[in-house]
């Protein structure tokens, strides 16, 4: 099991190399009772010109350090209005039932 000074930690260090607007946990850290072999499920909103795969590969480099299990999905507020918008179920049950963990005040997701 992750702890939450794990993940409180492994937020801070996300804060703070990219100042994201928002971070939400999702899975069973979020809406489900986490076991012994979960990994945490990030989801990270943030203005960024990288393709969403190096968004989370720059994420990972900066925690590899962390030796936490991690499923890390970057997107910025645009994409995620278009998933919105689109009805995407994935990223509204995320939007809907994940634990925010850090917004910063100005977020303009939704």
């Amino acid at each position: 099991m992750i702890s939450n000074k794990s993940i409180t930690d492994i937020t801070t260090r996300i804060v703070e190399r990219f100042n994201p607007e928002k971070i939400i946990v999702f899975g069973s850290y979020a809406w489900g009772k986490p076991g012994k072999d979960s990994d945490l499920d990030l989801f990270v909103v943030m203005d960024s010109s990288e393709k969403p795969i190096k968004r989370a590969a720059s994420l990972r480099r900066a925690l590899i350090d962390r030796y936490v299990p991690m499923d890390i999905i970057v997107r910025t507020p645009e994409e995620i209005r278009h998933r919105i918008d689109i009805g995407d179920p994935f990223v509204n049950k995320i939007l809907r039932e994940g634990k925010v963990v850090y917004a910063r005040d100005s977020a303009r997701m939704g």
